[in-house]
C-alpha cells in the first residue's frame, strides 16, 4: 500500500515538474528562466531562477524526490541525462558485451579460413625464381 501511495505522489511531483518547465518565464535579456508560480512540493517559489547561462546549479528532480524522503528513486526515474541516460547505458553495458563475443568469433573464423587457403604460386611468394 505504501508503494502505491509513493508512486502516486511521485507522479504528482512529475506533473508539477513538467508544468514548471512548460509555464516558466524566459528572460531573454538576462538569459535565464524564472518560475511563474509557487510549487510547494518542488520547494520552488514564484520568481525563483530555474536555469541560467552562467554560474548556476541546475535543478534536479531526483534530489527533490529524495528531499521528500523517498529512497527508491532509481526505480522510478530514468538515469540523469548528464550521465548519459538509457541510451548510453545500452551502448556501454549491453552492446559492449556482444561486441567482444562477436569479435572473438570473427577472429577465430578468419584464423581458420587463413590456414585452409591455397598458396599462390605454390607458396613461392611474389619473387619468380
Amino acid at each position: 500500500m505504501k508503494n502505491v501511495a509513493s508512486q502516486e505522489f511521485i507522479e504528482e511531483i512529475k506533473k508539477q515538474w513538467k508544468q514548471l518547465w512548460r509555464e516558466r518565464i524566459d528572460d531573454k535579456i538576462r538569459g535565464e528562466g524564472v518560475a511563474h508560480t509557487d510549487y510547494s512540493s518542488l520547494f520552488i517559489e514564484k520568481g525563483t531562477v530555474i536555469f541560467a547561462t552562467r554560474n548556476f546549479k541546475v535543478l534536479n528532480l531526483k534530489e527533490i524526490i529524495e528531499m521528500h524522503g523517498i529512497t527508491e528513486v532509481n526505480k522510478v526515474l530514468p538515469p540523469n541525462p548528464e550521465v548519459g541516460g538509457w541510451r548510453k547505458f545500452t551502448k556501454t553495458m549491453i552492446l559492449s558485451q556482444t561486441r567482444h563475443r562477436r569479435a572473438r568469433q570473427a577472429s577465430e573464423y578468419l584464423a581458420c579460413k587463413v590456414e585452409k587457403r591455397q598458396l599462390k604460386k605454390g607458396g613461392r611468394g611474389w619473387l619468380h625464381l
